[in-house]
């Protein structure tokens, strides 16, 4: 009777509360409901509330812990408590057009998915090939190897004047940050034209941009935008479960757990390279690879049942691991093995849907490991530049990744909830953050608008993304050239040029237009005419025609410097804290991949670039019927 009756009633009223501290509220709801059990009836007696909680608990744990034990997949109660929920919730129409799901693994290279699938780390993903369902194919993201840059081309068809992760626009005088929300709304309106890749019924889910969805969820660059950015009633139901929310509390602490148990393990074998994996690291990785997958899980579902006609979701858990462990580490390896199983459950559940559904698995980029910068020697990015020029210091941004984003994204999400409690936490906000922003990571507590200036000024500004570095003489108009920063910094490019660890530096000349200098060699972009060794020789094929591209940039910097791939190690060191990292050219960073239907058309030529990926992605929903030739 309480749970007819009294339940539905005030799970109605506290479902933002439960959202909001992750299903916490629900856990002391389900317990409340025993409590009040407990003084209906004199069978027996909860001493309060807390006490309620502990049946519910307890038994998930035992669950929990036994299937873990027991090699059992706790498939039949995720069925009894996502799908068949969803099921009810949402009838549509039947229909023979397909519905398409492009799941992007982020951060997974070509070269990592094939050794995995051969080794047996994901089982499902192998099963799809071997039966003869999917195909694997490779494809070239661009010079800014990363997520910003990709998703923009991918999901919008357009990702110019993205010269990095960060970067800085001298004629507005602020630095751009793509995992800050207000940052990806502003540059979402710069490249969407109103077509996106999920612009008919689609939905994005966990994505930094929309693709033009009409329905988005933890979409950082929708976030801000009063009504777009609103909690759904499908992240409602989630946290409203109590048994999915013990589920995934275990599961997080489990992890956590595993994170601090591999981090001492690799200290102790002195495993390197390796980097400090403390503080709140365990429970980002944790948000990550269990609440994150497990929420976007639940959502795709309820939007297969739904009838969305196309959706794109983002999983970061291993692009977290693998930037503080190392791209094939077994820490990594096992993350990557349980979205293989989640992606499983995700294609039974739409087996029993209204419309079937073809399964796109892909990535953005890929990563390649190295020894961070600073641990080879001493010094970082930034004081090296204030090493090689004599400044007593530079400006520059702090490196937060894809896994804060989203954690912050997720609390943002929640203040601005259409709630009592969503307005309570906005008016305790206000003054604070601009958006309304309650996030736990430090991403949010900068997601404010920026000054027009630096509070304390300096004429250089430096900024890193993975191996790619950008150096902006801040005071000057326009872009700085070779002459007019040798003049001011006589041995800055030198210095750049001839570190041992420099693969080749992007300058602009007066006299020879724009040149790529290597240690002992220079490459003239607009002829490609080499002097010496071709600093670009390592770095691919295209490597040419990428920095050409980002070179025609507005936001390009005064200098672009890429850190050296080495082809014998098959390692680039990143100017961040990352075992693992992307952002610039060498290795298996720029090699994405997608695994598709056999029979999905792909050209004969290699696909380079993410706005060719994208061009190729809205024919596959062309053939399918999902979308007509004019807005491809």
């Amino acid at each position: 009777m309480v749970n007819a009756i009294i339940w539905p009633t005030l799970s109605r009223r506290v479902l933002p509360f439960g959202a909001l501290t992750l299903g916490l509220g629900s856990l002391l709801l389900s317990g409340a409901m025993i409590w009040i059990a407990g003084q209906l009836t004199s069978d027996f007696h909860v001493s309060g509330i807390l006490w309620g909680v502990a049946p519910a608990f307890v038994v998930t744990v035992v669950n929990v812990a036994v299937s873990t034990l027991l090699g059992i997949d706790d498939e039949s109660v995720y069925w009894q408590g996502v799908v068949r929920r969803a099921a009810r919730r949402h009838a549509p129409p039947a229909t023979d057009t397909p519905g398409v799901l492009f799941l992007e693994i982020d951060g997974l290279a070509h070269e990592v998915i094939q050794r995995a699938m051969r080794n047996g780390h994901t089982p499902e993903l192998s099963h799809w090939l071997d039966t003869g369902s999917h195909r694997l194919i490779r494809w070239e993201c661009d010079w800014s190897s990363q997520t910003g840059a990709s998703q923009a081309g991918l999901l919008h068809g357009n990702n110019a004047n993205m010269p990095a992760f960060r970067w800085f626009e001298e004629d507005r005088g602020v630095p751009m940050v793509s995992n800050h929300p207000r940052d990806t709304a502003t540059i979402q309106t710069r490249i969407s034209d109103g077509a996106g890749l999920l612009v008919d019924d689609g939905v994005s889910r966990a994505n930094m941009f929309s693709g033009d969805a009409p329905h988005t969820l933890l979409t950082l660059s929708t976030i801000t935008v009063r009504g777009r950015g609103r909690i759904g009633q499908d992240y409602y139901a989630y946290f409203a479960n109590p048994f999915a929310v013990i589920r995934t509390f275990i599961l997080t602490v489990v992890d956590a757990a595993r994170e601090v148990w591999a981090s001492a393990q690799t200290r102790r074998r002195d495993i390197r390279p390796r980097v400090r994996r403390g503080g709140l690291y365990p429970l980002v990785r944790a948000w990550t690879t269990v609440i994150q997958r497990d929420l976007a899980s639940a959502t795709l579902i309820s939007d297969i049942f739904a009838g969305r006609t196309v959706g794109y979701s983002t999983f970061v858990g291993y692009d977290e691991i693998a930037h503080h462990s190392g791209i094939e580490r077994p820490e990594t390896l096992h993350a990557l093995s349980q979205l293989d199983q989640q992606f499983g459950r995700i294609v039974r559940a739409a087996a029993t849907a209204p419309r079937p559904h073809e399964f796109v698995i892909l990535s953005d980029h890929g990563q390649t490991d190295g020894t961070p910068f600073r641990q080879r020697y001493d010094e970082t990015l930034e004081e090296l530049v204030i090493r090689l020029t004599g400044e007593e210091r530079v400006q520059s941004t702090p490196h937060d990744d894809e896994g804060w984003a989203l954690l912050s994204a997720s609390a943002i999400e929640a203040a601005a909830s259409p709630t009592t409690l969503g307005t309570a936490v906005r008016t305790a906000t206000r003054g604070k953050d601009v958006d309304g922003s309650v996030a736990l990571g430090p991403e949010a507590a900068r997601a404010r608008k920026h000054p027009t200036a630096p509070a304390d000024p300096t004429n250089l500004t430096v900024m890193a993304s993975g191996c790619l570095g950008l150096v902006y003489l801040t005071d000057a108009p326009g872009r700085c050239s070779l002459e007019q920063m040798n003049a001011r910094y006589p041995g800055l490019i030198d210095g750049l040029r001839h570190h041992p660890r420099m693969g080749f530096v992007l300058v602009g000349s007066d006299v020879q237009g724009s040149v790529v200098l290597g240690p002992t060699g220079v490459r003239n972009l607009a002829s490609g005419a080499v002097e010496g060794n071709d600093p670009l020789a390592d770095y691919g094929p295209n490597a040419l025609a990428h920095v050409r591209r980002t070179d025609a940039f507005a936001h390009v910097a005064d200098i672009m410097v890429n850190a050296r791939f080495d082809p014998v190690r098959g390692d680039v060191p990143a100017f961040e804290e990352f075992v693992g990292s992307h952002g610039g050219l060498g290795g298996s960073q720029s090699y994405p991949f997608a695994l598709i239907p056999r029979d999905w058309y792909v050209p004969d030529e290699p696909i380079v670039g993410a706005e060719a990926m994208h061009r190729l992605m809205c024919r596959w929903l062309t053939d399918l019927g999902q979308r007509t030739e004019l807005t491809v």
